[in-house]
């Protein structure tokens, strides 16, 4: 493993995401029902940062106000940099724990779907869908329909769709979550290596404390519902990550720091 000192330090970079004090309440037979309670954070851009609780916390919450597909009750959201506008609709690509495929759809129509609603030119879109599905390895299905395609083959054609349009932040909730062990693990590393090629602001949701260790430059903790922030760790592991760091002491620190802050250990 690689001295600290050698990996990339995202601490000196301006914020590209901020949330200050945030929380979310929702009102049902007249009676207030917290699911986030306040959450503060900073993410740099380029990170991919992990967001990490129990299930049923809120993290989808936080997650959908970053996509302002839910508004925030109190406190502050701000996303981009000073001179670059961030338009939620045109510059987020979001995967979730299913695939999402349209059956009736080939795997590059399914990628090419967000540019197709956005109006962006069609031969400069099928021009990068079949680079980026060159990029997730799904080469040579790009006519094929999703039932011909594994799960883990599905998600991959999901995170190709949620490029598409070139956003500048990927939010990805519980992707691999509904995979066998072995095909999320692998799930894992082309996330990273997708990451790395893309250069892509990545915020990525999961209960499970070694995913969110093995995949963050960073993990932010929730508590349990009404979520409140825990704590926010930078992850000091090289970049270049692979399985076997799971079997190395600083990544089980990490992952028992997480789980005495969750109070299960």
């Amino acid at each position: 493993m690689r001295a600290l000192a050698e990996i990339h330090d995202t601490d000196t970079m301006p914020p590209f995401i901020r949330m200050t004090n945030v929380g979310k309440s929702y009102v049902k037979d007249a009676t207030e029902f917290v699911a986030v309670s306040d959450v503060s954070f900073e993410i740099a851009q380029g990170e991919l940062v992990s967001l990490v609780g129990p299930s049923g916390c809120g993290k989808t919450t936080v997650l959908k106000i970053l996509a302002s597909l839910h508004q925030h009750s109190h406190g502050e959201v701000s996303i981009g940099s000073p001179g670059h506008p961030f338009t939620p609709g045109r510059d987020v690509g979001m995967v979730f724990q299913q695939a999402l495929l349209l059956k009736w759809r080939t795997i590059l129509d399914n990628v090419l779907l967000p540019a197709e609603i956005l109006g962006l030119p069609r031969a400069e879109s099928v021009e990068r869908a079949r680079d980026l599905l060159a990029m997730v390895g799904l080469s040579g299905f790009e006519s094929q329909f999703p039932y011909a395609l594994s799960g883990g083959m599905q998600q991959r054609a999901a995170i190709a769709r949620a490029l598409v349009h070139d956003p500048k932040l990927l939010l990805m909730d519980e992707p691999f979550g509904a995979l066998d062990a072995l095909t999320r693990d692998k799930m894992n590393l082309e996330l990273l290596n997708i990451w790395r090629k893309s250069g892509k602001t990545i915020v990525f949701v999961t209960h499970d404390i070694a995913e969110a260790v093995f995949l963050g430059t960073r993990a932010i903790v929730l508590t349990a519902r009404p979520a409140r922030m825990s704590d926010n760790i930078p992850i000091l592991l090289p970049r270049e990550r692979t399985l076997d760091m799971r079997t190395h002491e600083a990544f089980g620190s990490y992952t028992r720091r997480i789980y005495r802050l969750l109070g299960v250990a």
